[in-house]
C-alpha cells in the first residue's frame, strides 16, 4: 500500500474542517460566510483527492453523507437509555394540574424550591436518537417502543444539520426531532402532482417514510433537516437546567430550536403556548403544541418517571384549529347500500392547510343535536388535522332568514336518487336513514365503483370516471357485463383511445380470478364488510358452501352476529342474487380458500394477535399477507391502536409507522413478517 504524502494527508484533513464548519455555518447557523459555487468547488476538491487516494477517506467525510448500496433491511436496535413519550395535556386545565402534580410531588420530598420550567416548541416529525463515540457519529435509531429501535444511521447520514462529528471528542447519546420544511414539502407534491401520482399528506409522514427508505440516495433527495432537543446521556456530566442543556448542544453542534424560552411560572408558560398557537403558521415546520420541562435538573431525578412517561414533562398540545363559515345547502349522499348521508356544503375556507368546502353531518340525530340550518355560520375544524367537522352553530349570527323554530332543518322523507319514489325509511335500531327502493342509480353507481375497488376485484384504470361512461352509454348495467365488453364497444365511447382500451382490457381479464373473500366484499351485500367476508370464507371454504348455508351456520360464525347473519342468509336466498352469481361464474373463477374453524384458528400461532399492515410488500401483496395472517389465527386491522401487535412495513409506509411509534408497538419488515410465518 503506497504511503499517503504528509502534505497530502494535511491538505485533506484542512480541507475536511473548512468543509464542515462552512457547512455548519450554512445548515445550523444559518448563516453562510462562502457562495454555494464556492462550497460546491471545495466538495470537488475533496473529492478528486479521495478518488486519487482512496485511503484518506473516513466516516466523518462530508463526502459520506449519501451511502452505496441500498440496505436490504433495517437492523433491529437496543437503546442504552429508554426513550421516554409525554403525557399530553390540551388545556390551561390540564396545564395547571401538571403544575400541582409537581408542586405536591415536590413537597413530599421535602423541596421547598418552586420549579421554574423551559419551553420547548413540540416540532411535527419522527423522533431519532444519535450515539456518538469519541465525537463521531456512529449510530442512529427510531425511538420504536422506546425500548428497541430500528438503525437508520445511513440515513440519518444525509441530513446536513446532522453532524457527523461533533465539535467535541466526547461520548454522548443525543435525541431530536426529524422534520421536513413546509416549502420542500410542497415542490415535493408539485413533483408528484405533474407525474400523476397520489400527493404526500403532510411533512411528517414524509419525513417518517424518508428515514425507513432502503435507499439513502432518496432519503438525501428529500432534503430533510434535524432539531437536538435531548441529551440522554453526556461523558462530561449533564448541565444543571434544560435551558443549559440546549446550550451545550448547541456548543456541540446541533441544530437546536432558537424559540426555547424559561419561564418561571405556570403562567408563563400558558402565555408562550398561547403565542406559538398564533405563531406556529410563521415557521417553515409543523408545530402541533409547547414541551413543557421542569427546568432544574436535580428536581427532574426527584420527580422521575412513571411507568411510561416523565413526572417532570408534558406535551401542552395546541387546541385544533377553528374557523368559521357558513352553510351554503344541506345535500344527501347515498351510499352503495342506500344508507342516506347528509352532507353541508360550506362556503370554501382554509383550514389546516386545506380548503374545506364540505364536511360531513352524520345523520339526523347529528343535524337536531347542533341544530344546523342552511343560511348558518358554523365553527369547523379538522379532527385530528384530517376531518372537516363542524364543531357548532353561532346561533348568534342568525338572522330572520333562519331564526325561529319554525326554521329548523326538516328531514326529508324523499331523497333524489333514491329509486322508485325517491322514499327512505329509518334503519330500526340506528341513526341511519336508508333508500325504500332496493336500487337506484346512484347506488348502482356506487355498488359498482366498488366492485371493481381494490378492496374487491381490483380492476386497475376502471375508476368512477370509466363506470359512469359505460352506465351513461348502456354498456353495463350488472356487475358481469363488465367481463363482456369488447374493444369495439369501447372504442366508441368518447375520450377512449386504443392503447387506453387495450390496458383496460388486459386489466379486465387478470381481475377474472378472484378469492372467495374478495369476492363476498364485492356484492355489497348489507352489513359485510372485508373482515366479516374473510370470517364467512374461512368458515365456509367455497362459494357453494355459503349458498347453501343456513341461517343457523351463518349466526355460528365466530365474530357475526344475529343481523350480519340474517343479512347474509336474506341475500342468498333471493332468485334474482342467485341467478346474478350464476351469470358472474361464466366469466370469474372463484378460489376456494382454506377452511379454518375457531378452534384451529384459537391455536394457532398467530391466536390473538392483532396486525397492521402498511407499504409496499416485495414478495407478496397485501392481499396475500393477510390472507396468511388469517389462517395463522391472526387479525388484520386497518389502524393501529393500543391493541395492536404488530405493523408490518413495506416501502413508502404511511403515517402507522407514526402511530406505532407513539404507542409503542412492534414494528416488522418483511424479511421479518416472512420468518414469523
Amino acid at each position: 500500500m503506497t504511503a499517503i504524502p504528509k502534505e497530502i494527508q494535511d491538505k485533506y484533513n484542512k480541507l475536511k474542517k473548512t468543509i464542515s464548519d462552512h457547512g455548519y455555518k450554512y445548515y445550523v447557523l444559518d448563516n453562510p460566510e462562502i457562495s454555494d459555487e464556492a462550497y460546491d468547488s471545495l466538495m470537488r476538491e475533496l473529492e478528486e483527492l479521495e478518488k486519487n487516494y482512496p485511503a484518506l477517506i473516513t466516516s466523518d467525510s462530508p463526502t459520506q453523507r449519501v451511502g452505496g448500496e441500498p440496505l436490504k433491511e433495517f437492523v433491529k436496535v437496543e437503546h442504552k437509555v429508554p426513550q421516554w413519550s409525554f403525557n399530553d395535556a390540551f388545556t390551561e386545565e390540564d396545564i395547571r394540574d401538571f403544575h400541582e402534580r409537581v408542586l405536591r410531588f415536590l413537597k413530599t420530598e421535602e423541596q421547598d424550591k418552586k420549579p421554574t420550567y423551559t419551553c420547548e416548541l413540540k416540532i411535527d416529525g419522527l423522533k431519532v436518537v444519535l450515539t456518538y463515540k469519541k465525537g463521531l457519529l456512529v449510530n442512529a435509531a427510531t425511538r420504536g417502543d422506546g425500548k428497541i429501535g430500528e438503525d437508520v444511521t445511513v440515513n440519518i447520514k444525509t441530513i446536513e444539520s446532522v453532524p457527523l462529528r461533533l465539535r467535541e471528542d466526547i461520548d454522548l447519546i443525543v435525541e431530536g426531532e426529524v422534520w421536513l420544511g413546509k416549502k420542500h414539502f410542497e415542490a415535493l407534491n408539485e413533483a408528484k402532482q405533474k407525474a400523476g401520482e397520489p400527493l404526500f399528506a403532510n411533512p411528517r409522514n414524509v419525513a417518517a417514510g424518508s428515514i425507513r427508505q432502503l435507499d439513502p440516495k432518496i432519503t438525501a433527495s428529500r432534503k430533510l433537516d434535524y432539531f437536538a432537543y435531548d441529551i440522554a446521556e453526556i461523558e462530561t456530566g449533564f448541565p444543571p437546567t434544560q435551558f443549559k442543556e440546549l446550550e451545550r448542544i448547541r456548543e456541540l453542534g446541533f441544530k437546536v430550536n432558537p424559540y426555547a424560552k424559561e419561564c418561571g411560572t405556570i403562567d408563563e408558560v400558558i402565555s408562550y403556548w398561547k403565542k406559538w398557537q398564533e405563531k406556529k403558521v410563521t415557521q417553515d415546520y409543523w408545530i402541533d403544541g409547547v414541551v413543557v420541562k421542569v427546568n432544574d435538573r436535580k428536581l427532574q431525578e426527584l420527580l422521575g418517571f412513571t411507568g411510561k412517561a416523565p413526572r417532570w414533562g408534558i406535551a401542552f398540545k395546541f387546541q385544533a384549529e377553528q374557523v368559521t363559515t357558513i352553510v351554503e345547502d344541506i345535500i344527501f349522499q347515498i351510499g352503495r347500500t342506500g344508507v342516506v348521508t347528509p352532507v353541508a356544503i360550506l362556503r370554501p375556507v382554509l383550514v389546516a392547510g386545506s380548503t374545506v368546502s364540505r364536511a360531513t353531518l352524520h345523520n339526523e340525530d347529528e343535524i337536531r343535536r347542533l341544530d344546523v340550518r342552511v343560511g348558518d355560520t358554523v365553527v369547523l375544524q379538522k379532527a385530528g388535522d384530517v376531518i372537516p367537522d363542524i364543531v357548532r352553530v353561532l346561533i348568534e349570527m342568525r338572522t330572520s332568514k333562519n331564526a325561529g323554530p319554525d326554521k329548523a332543518f326538516v328531514w326529508p322523507k324523499r331523497v333524489e336518487g333514491c329509486g322508485g319514489d325517491g322514499s327512505i325509511e329509518r334503519i330500526p335500531g340506528q341513526a341511519a336513514w336508508r333508500c325504500v327502493a332496493p336500487s337506484s342509480f346512484a347506488q348502482t353507481q356506487r355498488k359498482f365503483y366498488y366492485f371493481v375497488s381494490k378492496k374487491a376485484f381490483n380492476i386497475d384504470g376502471m375508476g368512477p370516471r370509466v363506470i359512469d361512461a359505460l352506465l351513461d352509454a348502456g354498456l353495463i348495467a350488472n356487475f358481469d357485463d363488465i367481463f363482456t365488453l369488447k374493444k369495439g364497444d369501447l372504442l366508441n365511447l368518447p375520450r377512449f383511445a386504443e392503447k387506453s382500451v387495450d390496458n383496460l382490457l388486459e386489466a379486465i381479464n387478470k381481475s377474472r380470478d378472484i378469492s372467495l373473500d374478495r369476492f363476498l366484499v364485492s356484492l355489497s351485500i348489507p352489513q359485510v364488510g372485508e373482515e366479516t367476508a374473510r370470517d364467512v370464507a374461512m368458515h365456509f371454504g367455497t362459494l357453494e358452501n355459503v349458498m347453501q348455508s343456513s341461517l343457523e351456520e351463518f349466526i355460528s360464525i365466530y365474530g357475526v352476529g344475529d343481523v350480519v347473519a340474517k343479512s347474509l342468509h336474506l341475500w342468498f336466498l333471493q332468485k334474482e342474487n342467485k341467478q346474478f352469481i350464476a351469470r358472474l361464474q361464466k366469466q370469474v373463477k372463484i378460489q376456494s380458500v382454506k377452511k379454518v374453524s375457531v378452534s384451529t384458528l384459537a391455536a394457532s400461532k398467530f391466536a390473538g394477535k392483532t396486525f397492521v399492515l402498511t407499504g409496499t410488500l416485495s414478495g407478496m401483496s397485501r392481499d396475500e399477507a393477510k390472507a396468511k395472517i388469517l389462517e395463522n389465527g391472526g387479525q388484520v386491522a386497518g389502524s393501529v391502536s393500543s391493541k395492536t401487535s404488530f405493523v408490518v412495513a413495506g416501502e413508502n409506509p404511511g403515517s402507522k409507522i407514526d402511530e406505532a411509534e407513539r404507542l409503542g408497538v412492534p414494528v416488522l419488515n418483511e424479511d421479518e413478517f416472512l420468518k414469523m410465518l
